[in-house]
């Protein structure tokens, strides 16, 4: 297999953060919350900002539909769909508390690096998911909120908007444009030295994807049945595959006008949910929740399982893209390389 070393490197580091999960954990040896929090992110967006030729950023700054599309299938299609799922749900075993979380997961942004980094693996349009990565990720910071009181009626709270605005221009823009200033100066240096921006951002998402599950293995505040958590990983899986075919099938069909690799992007933008923003929204607006810890299992199995997916899904991807330079039209997306 083409990316088998990368799917290598996803179980290596999930079996790694099993063993000491301390390491990566918040307050370890690695300082996720500086590490991944500010640097691998920073590193991401100038990454992007260094590679991508500034008449394709600019060119996916205008394409409004796009950009409406994602961000209205985030913050409005997704909820709704999750709504009525618990609609349904709600008359079986699971526990409400779990219920409630998936309401909460459905209503959070976007993150900031795993969507752009699968994106550009696959040859998607790297400069629409950059744009709706860190647009989602801004809009979730008001919007998030307001859907939670929404859809469960929790109590207002006061959300710290001016700190985590902050975060993202230190984190998002300024890398960002740093990038392109260097990729408009000295890109022909850079080039000639044949830097391996890809592999970068590959071991990048992997040291994300093993924070990530040190974090989630090291959390001694969750108690849940077994049959209850294996339920909601199952369900949360599957949700997450009919979505992303679901996303790239409607998007790719003659309904719209995108092209195949907007459609990467637009199935990995829609899809993954930000665990870095998400956590700590949770924790402000249910701090005095006896059920907090329950409420975050959703996001904490989501993140790191849409990883994995997206991982498992580069080659299959991959493939359909190139099925449609054979063809003139885009057929329905197909799981059977998986």
């Amino acid at each position: 297999m083409k990316n088998a070393h990368f799917c290598i490197g996803i179980v290596t580091a999930i079996f790694l953060a099993k063993l000491n999960p301390s390491i990566g954990n918040t307050g370890g040896i690695l300082r996720p919350e500086i590490t991944v929090k500010y640097l691998a992110v920073s590193i991401i967006f100038f990454n992007s900002g260094i590679t991508l030729p500034t008449e394709d950023l600019t060119g996916a700054l205008l394409q409004w539909d796009l950009h409406i599309f994602v961000q209205g299938f985030t913050f409005v299609i997704f909820p709704v769909i999750v709504y009525f799922m618990v609609f349904i749900l709600q008359h079986t075993f699971l526990h409400p508390a779990l219920l409630e979380g998936l309401t909460v997961l459905s209503t959070m942004p976007p993150p900031v690096s795993s969507a752009i980094i699968l994106t550009k693996a696959v040859g998607g349009n790297e400069a629409a998911a950059v744009f709706n990565s860190a647009f989602g990720s801004i809009l979730g910071i008001f919007v998030t909120p307001f859907l939670i009181l929404l859809l469960l009626g929790s109590s207002e709270v006061e959300m710290p908007y001016n700190r985590i605005f902050q975060q993202l221009c230190l984190t998002v823009v300024f890398p960002l444009i740093a990038g392109q200033i260097i990729h408009n100066t000295w890109y022909k240096y850079y080039r000639r030295k044949n830097i391996p921006f890809k592999t970068i951002g590959q071991i990048l998402i992997l040291f994300i994807i093993y924070t990530t599950f040190c974090a989630t293995f090291s959390r001694t505040d969750i108690s849940v049945d077994t049959v209850s958590l294996v339920c909601t990983v199952l369900l949360i899986f599957l949700l997450q595959l009919s979505v992303m075919t679901f996303l790239l099938r409607a998007s790719s069909s003659s309904m719209f006008n995108f092209t195949s690799a907007d459609s990467i992007a637009i199935s990995y933008c829609g899809t993954h949910k930000s665990l870095t923003l998400g956590i700590p929204m949770i924790d402000i607006i249910f701090a005095y929740n006896s059920n907090i810890s329950l409420l975050s299992i959703p996001l904490l199995m989501y993140n790191p399982l849409q990883i994995v997916l997206g991982g498992m899904s580069i080659e299959p991807y991959q493939q359909w893209l190139l099925d449609q330079k054979r063809k003139r039209r885009k057929p329905a997306f197909e799981w059977s390389h998986v």
